[in-house]
């Protein structure tokens, strides 16, 4: 049984509609919807969720449906790489401040000169990239 089919008979068993469900999960009642009709599948705060609800243990609400777990898996690489892309952003930022207050001390050598010019160029496209995977993380969470 596909983990949509197991939610709208939940859902039913505890005699609940589709509003209320989302009440209850923080998410839209369409979302519902395009969960109980296989549309999109649930993250995996929201599985949580949905177990606590329906008072259904995560084994037997997942077991078997190959799709919602290859979505978790998934999920987890992605973030995973976004915790990646963090950690180089913040250790750019760092490096790049370093750079800037050692510019200012080591005048005069080309490739201090050359880094210290660099350096707000480099910050300037981390903060953007920071920007991006904000905005994409929102996007995401906004279709939910």
């Amino acid at each position: 049984m596909q983990i949509g089919d197991k939610l709208r008979k939940a859902r039913e068993e505890h005699q609940l509609t589709q509003s209320q469900v989302s009440e209850q999960l923080m998410v839209s009642r369409q979302t519902i919807s395009n969960w109980e009709t296989g549309k999109s599948l649930p993250d995996i705060l929201s599985v949580l969720r949905i177990s606590e609800v329906y008072q259904i243990s995560l084994d037997e609400l997942l077991k078997g449906d190959k799709a919602m777990l290859e979505n978790m898996e998934k999920e987890a690489e992605q973030r995973k790489a976004e915790k990646t892309v963090l950690t180089v952003a913040w250790i750019s930022i760092l490096v790049g401040i370093l750079v800037l207050i050692l510019g200012h001390a080591l005048e005069g050598y080309p490739v201090v000169d050359f880094l210290s010019g660099a350096t707000p160029w480099v910050l300037l496209g981390v903060t953007f990239l920071l920007w991006i995977l904000s905005l994409n993380r929102q996007s995401k969470q906004n279709k939910e």
